[in-house]
């Protein structure tokens, strides 16, 4: 299983950057470098506890779909989305946000099991992992840059 921890400071309040990583909308237009939009479930808007998004995307070369569901919500605190169903065998994603001196320490814990047993492990060790982590790290820019513009 791989665990990726990405902290990013953005200078705004917690309610603000909680609303701009919920924001399906504002989602589509940050991954719009690999075609991701919402095409089920929750298509628009803030998503909320219980409700679901099945996403269309090409990452890696290949174009995939990946539900997932809020599964918790503490507003302004904290959401974790999970895979319902895509390509990892399974995955967990925790977003929290700290009220800190002059604005937000968000945090994205990120969890994952690769699909096809040790074929999966492999991909994972050479390159899954690695373009999780570029990807994480590039919304979280995305984030910071929209909820900073207010």
């Amino acid at each position: 299983m791989a665990k990726i921890r990405i902290e990013t400071f953005v200078a705004a309040p917690p309610d603000r950057v909680f609303d701009v990583a919920r924001d399906l909308d504002f989602h589509s237009r940050s991954m719009a470098h690999t075609g991701e939009r919402a095409v089920g479930g929750r298509t628009s808007g803030l998503i909320e506890e219980g409700e679901e998004v099945e996403w269309c995307a090409r990452h890696l070369g290949l174009s995939w779909r990946l539900r997932s569901r809020i599964t918790s919500m503490d507003r302004p605190r904290a959401f974790t989305d999970e895979q319902v169903a895509g390509p990892f065998a399974r995955y967990g994603h925790r977003h929290t946000f700290a009220a800190r001196d002059g604005g937000t320490l968000m945090v994205d814990d990120w969890h994952h099991v690769p699909p096809l047993g040790p074929l999966g492990a492999l991909a994972d060790v050479l390159f899954l992992e690695r373009h999780m982590r570029r990807t994480l790290t590039a919304r979280a820019a995305a984030i910071k840059a929209q909820a900073e513009r207010g």
